[in-house]
């Protein structure tokens, strides 16, 4: 969109897509330095943060400015040199915003893969052009096809320490290609980059002549994605306002699919519907919402809903008291067979059992192997019974629907996240 006499910048903004994209890797594939790389090339670095970067990189005796230094913050990062923990960065162009979630390489921390992988559009894997498809890209690669994203960019970081060969790099994208359609992903791109020296991240290469494709960022700024308003409604209450004195009772909460116009016709369960005659935000009245817009919707009729309820689009999923999910472990505390939980859906939280660990997935080979429990950074298959029903569906990518916390109820922890399989 352009700016014209009819589009303010403001408007402009508001109508740029953002995009919501992942990095993964093994440990040393440069994550970090092209996260760097993307935010200072697009110019979305402070002149102080750059100054200090550059200074620091000056102290080190390094040739180049250390890009990495931008992104590793937490000083347990900066000492070891590697990245420990999910880290979320925001830059814009004049096509898309971008939100990246910058995830670790250890496989120890797994889990935390998996949580910025569920909520992006597109994840950008890296490996080292020395050492080509190694483990832990097949792990997050089985992982990105679990979770179904349907976009993968494959990085050739370092090529520049492979003297730009354009055999190494069409080994490794052949190689990696094929297994991405082993394990479900159909739209993959690959491309030869040097995150170090800048060399197809944002600006064409000079240095790869045989490489015609897209640069990652305008790959970035042009993949076609999901729209989110084509999935349907889905509105979990959080809260009940009530004004007694004015009649007055608005359901407040986020859109977590979907979207909604004064006039829709919403499912309020138990068979039940009613109109929207009016929608609410901090800045006044609007006529439509949608994905992650925090509103207040105000119904035609005095229905008796609550916090957890849900209000969606006439195509109301069933109430379920038995589902089959798969979990990621996030506690050392290991969850087993018949362990009495609470379960977090939406705005929900319910009473619940582990009725079985079926299997844990291996996803150095994609199979799966029969168990007893969930561990620690675990990807499991598990069956689990509700004390109530609730209207659970099945996982859709970004964890707009389907996603769950599976909390400890004796002392609140998190024991592990879930997205739902089907219907047990």
């Amino acid at each position: 969109m352009t700016l014209t006499p009819e589009n303010t910048a403001s408007q402009v903004l508001q109508q740029r897509q953002t995009l919501h994209l992942c990095t993964a890797g093994s440990v040393d594939d440069g994550k970090s330095t092209f996260v760097g790389r993307l935010l200072h090339d697009t110019k979305s670095v402070l002149a102080d943060q750059l100054s200090a970067v550059e200074r620091t990189s000056r102290e080190k005796g390094l040739e180049h400015i250390d890009l990495s230094l931008l992104v590793d913050g937490l000083r347990a990062e900066r000492e070891q040199g590697i990245t420990i923990d999910v880290a979320y960065r925001y830059f814009s162009t004049a096509q898309r915003t971008f939100i990246l979630a910058d995830t670790p390489g250890h496989v120890q921390y797994t889990r935390n893969t998996v949580t910025g992988v569920s909520t992006s559009d597109v994840v950008v894997l890296l490996v080292d052009a020395r050492h080509g498809v190694v483990t832990q890209t097949r792990r997050h690669l089985s992982v990105a096809g679990l979770l179904g994203i349907k976009h993968v960019i494959l990085a050739v970081n370092k090529i520049d320490l492979v003297d730009f060969s354009q055999e190494i790099f069409e080994n490794i994208r052949d190689e990696f290609t094929a297994l991405a359609h082993e394990r479900g992903v159909d739209d993959v791109n690959v491309i030869p980059i040097s995150a170090l020296l800048g060399d197809n991240v944002v600006e064409p290469s000079e240095n790869t002549p045989w490489y015609d494709g897209p640069t990652v960022l305008h790959l970035l700024e042009t993949i076609e994605t999901a729209n989110d308003t084509s999935t349907e409604f889905r509105f979990p209450i959080q809260y009940v306002i009530r004004d007694h004195g004015k009649d007055y009772r608005g359901y407040a909460g986020r859109v977590t699919a979907g979207s909604v116009r004064v006039g829709d016709t919403v499912a309020t369960g138990n068979g039940l519907s009613s109109t929207v005659t009016r929608i609410e935000t901090t800045d006044g009245a609007v006529d439509s919402a949608g994905v992650d817009d925090s509103v207040v919707l105000l119904l035609a009729d005095d229905v008796d809903l609550s916090r957890g309820d849900l209000l969606s689009s006439a195509q109301r999923p069933e109430d379920q008291r038995e589902f089959t999910a798969t979990l990621v472990g996030l506690s050392e505390k290991p969850l087993k067979s018949g362990a009495k939980v609470n379960v977090r859906y939406g705005t929900s939280l319910v009473r619940a059992r582990i009725r079985s660990v079926e299997s844990v997935f291996d996803i150095d080979s994609s199979t799966s192997a029969p168990a007893e429990e969930v561990a620690l950074n675990d990807i499991a298959t598990v069956n689990i019974q509700l004390a109530q029903p609730l209207p659970v569906e099945q996982y859709s990518g970004r964890g707009r629907v389907g996603s769950f916390l599976v909390i400890d109820a004796q002392d609140g922890n998190t024991l592990a996240a879930g997205l739902v399989g089907r219907a047990a």
